[in-house]
Parts: structure tokens; C-alpha cells; sequence
């Protein structure tokens, strides 16, 4: 039987999602996965989340913008990848729409920049395009996108 009260259920939830936050920042589905691993009760979750998200502690915008900016910048990922992750860390389709139109109109200039990294000289065979391509999949560009990249450093090469 708990003997606590509902005001302490929830100062224990917003405890535990604070001592969890402080790590890194987290999405709301994070903390809730959390806290239910915890088993904290249902009710207090709530409670903790909501008083997060009001002090502005916890905010899936924010850290979908963030995440799509550094995952970009850090390690040249494509809005594909990025969404998938987002997706799988339980933000709204909407804010990760949102954050993914922030950072897009660079994105072949990113994608370029990453060929130039991994492939200094231009592909000059079959081969080596592919290898650049499959890069690009990998790193989460759209098909087309990637294809216009390869163009975009052959000509770039090529001036």
C-alpha cells in the first residue's frame, strides 16, 4: 500500500526526472519511458511532466531543432536519418517537420561538403560512385539528393 500522498508521488516522479535530466536533455517520451521503468505511478508522471514541460525543463521542439542541428553539423546526417531518429526517440511528426525545415536548404551544400571529406579526388568510376552514394544513404541524404551532391562536386571538380 502507498502511504503517499499525491503532492510527494509527484515531487518523487519530478525528482527522479530531474536527477535523469541532468545528464543530457531528453524528449517527453524519454522521461515518461523512464519514470515508468522506475515505476513511478501514472498519475505522478503526469504531474512531473507537466511541471517540466511549464518551467520549460523539457520541450520536444527545442530538442528537435537542437538534435537536427547538431546531427547535421556534427556528423553530416540527412533530414531521412535525422527523422528516423526523432521519430524513434517519440517527438510529435510535427515538431520534427518543423525542425527539419530549419536546417534544409544547406543540406546539399552538406552533403557535398561530406563527399569532399570522404572523397578528396572526384569518383571517376562506377565504383567509387557507388561507394559515394551508399555514403550518402547511409548518412540518411534523400536518393535524389545525393545523386545531385555527386554531380554537384564532379562539377565542382571538374571547373
Amino acid at each position: 500500500m502507498n502511504t503517499l500522498t499525491p503532492e510527494a508521488r509527484r515531487q518523487k516522479a519530478l525528482d527522479v526526472a530531474c536527477r535523469y535530466l541532468d545528464r543530457r536533455e531528453r524528449t517527453v517520451a524519454e522521461v515518461q519511458r523512464y519514470l515508468e521503468s522506475k515505476r513511478v505511478e501514472p498519475d505522478a508522471i503526469a504531474g512531473a511532466i507537466e511541471e517540466l514541460r511549464a518551467c520549460g525543463q523539457l520541450d520536444d521542439s527545442r530538442y528537435a531543432r537542437r538534435f537536427a542541428e547538431d546531427k547535421r553539423a556534427l556528423e553530416h546526417w540527412g533530414s531521412e536519418r535525422i527523422e528516423r531518429r526523432l521519430t524513434a526517440l517519440g517527438v510529435e511528426p510535427e515538431l520534427i517537420a518543423a525542425a527539419l525545415s530549419d536546417g534544409a536548404p544547406g543540406e546539399l551544400e552538406t552533403a557535398v561538403a561530406l563527399l569532399r571529406r570522404r572523397f578528396p579526388t572526384v569518383p571517376a568510376d562506377e565504383r567509387q560512385r557507388a561507394r559515394a552514394l551508399g555514403l550518402l544513404l547511409r548518412k540518411g541524404y534523400e536518393l535524389e539528393l545525393a545523386h545531385d551532391a555527386i554531380r554537384a562536386q564532379a562539377h565542382a571538380g571538374a571547373a
